[in-house]
């Protein structure tokens, strides 16, 4: 139940910046207890350990924005993670239906710092996927591709893929929206991340030879011949994680030989030759399932973000678990929000000053309901 403590005033973002993480968990832990169940804090795994303690639901993006989007109390979300996260949750949340139900309230999504966005999504702006589109309909007949976008895309991507009968899928269903596309098209373009959707069709047994890269910065056919594309089966976009590009295969091999019997574990948005090596290939819920279903004993190199090994690390010491990369690779985007953003932004909507709401035109959040919709429909 909330209690009826009188909010303080906001300070200016860089006073914050002064304070110990002590004092902005004290400041935080009074104000949910003022907001009560009006107010949500998502946290996303690759959160720093501190933020992921104050938060209300841990999870991945979309595992998160479902979440928060079955509240009844909600009055407005804290997503600590990056910008496309944010947009998920608005669209999700503020979906007509969530809408008529609170009698048109709609709920503030926050992103304590809006410098919080995501490499991989930067990599495909939505400028770029239609001019490839434009393109791409000279050289083959675009009515037989199926657009599919990855979950960490920006909210105007997953509106294209609405638009023109495509799809989103996330790192856990990526194969069975690949065979929902080919199920209706001979051809899929999959953007942002290259490395998820090689990856996936690898196993489907789609060759390399017939999945193009697309670099949408080349003069002419994405820097592909007009014959790569015409024989594509999977157009792949020139896309890749930042965290997950570092892992190499000389990596694993280190280990195997350092340590006889050591499992590797990777997501699948690593490189094809580290993901080719790996024990288990998984999203990052696969990779949480797959420790804290592990025997006591077994020996773990993790190929992810970095806070979230030394978490699982931290809360399985039964298992010996190592970080599969020697240098530290974290999503520095996501490390942006800390305590500092997430109290300023708190405090500022209690007292009714709300900085850095996140909120998609209504266009393209109907668009982007289509694509996750015909995800959903994916068994």
């Amino acid at each position: 139940m909330a209690t009826h403590l009188a909010p303080p005033a906001p300070l200016p973002l860089a006073r914050y910046k002064s304070l110990s993480n002590g004092e902005l968990a004290e400041r935080i832990q009074h104000l949910r207890g003022r907001m009560g169940s009006r107010l949500l804090i998502l946290g996303h795994h690759y959160q720093q350990d501190e933020v992921i303690a104050l938060s209300d639901l841990r999870g991945d993006s979309y595992q998160l924005s479902q979440m928060a989007a079955a509240s009844v109390d909600c009055h407005a979300i804290a997503f600590c993670g990056v910008h496309f996260m944010a947009e998920t949750a608005d669209i999700l949340v503020n979906r007509p239906e969530r809408l008529q139900a609170r009698l048109g309230r709609r709920v503030d999504v926050i992103l304590p710092d809006m410098a919080a966005g995501c490499s991989m999504a930067d990599m495909a702006a939505i400028e770029q996927v239609e001019s490839a589109w434009a393109e791409l309909s000279g050289l083959i007949d675009v009515n037989d591709v199926t657009p599919v976008t990855y979950i960490n895309s920006a909210a105007s991507l997953k509106a294209f893929c609405g638009r023109h009968g495509g799809i989103v899928c996330t790192s856990s269903n990526a194969a069975a929206v690949l065979q929902w596309a080919f199920a209706r098209t001979g051809r899929v373009l999959f953007f942002p991340d290259q490395h998820l959707g090689r990856n996936t069709a690898i196993k489907m047994g789609i060759t390399n030879e017939r999945m193009p890269v697309w670099n949408p910065h080349a003069s002419e056919n994405g820097g592909n011949s007009a014959d790569a594309i015409r024989d594509s089966r999977v157009i792949l976009w020139q896309g890749h994680c930042s965290v997950h590009q570092m892992f190499r295969a000389e990596h694993v091999q280190q280990f195997r030989q350092r340590i006889p019997g050591i499992k590797i574990l990777v997501h699948p948005e690593c490189p094809q030759a580290v993901n080719d090596l790996a024990d288990v290939s998984g999203s990052t819920n696969a990779i949480i399932r797959a420790v804290e279903q592990a025997p006591p004993g077994t020996q773990w190199a993790i190929g992810t973000e970095l806070h979230l090994v030394n978490r699982l690390k931290q809360e399985h010491p039964e298992q010996e678990i190592h970080f599969l990369s020697p240098v530290v690779c974290m999503c520095a985007t996501m490390y942006r929000i800390d305590l500092a953003h997430l109290c300023w932004s708190l405090e500022n909507l209690e007292v009714g000053t709300p900085v850095n709401i996140v909120r998609v035109d209504d266009e393209t959040a109907a668009w982007s309901r289509i694509a996750l919709e015909r995800m959903l429909e994916v068994k």
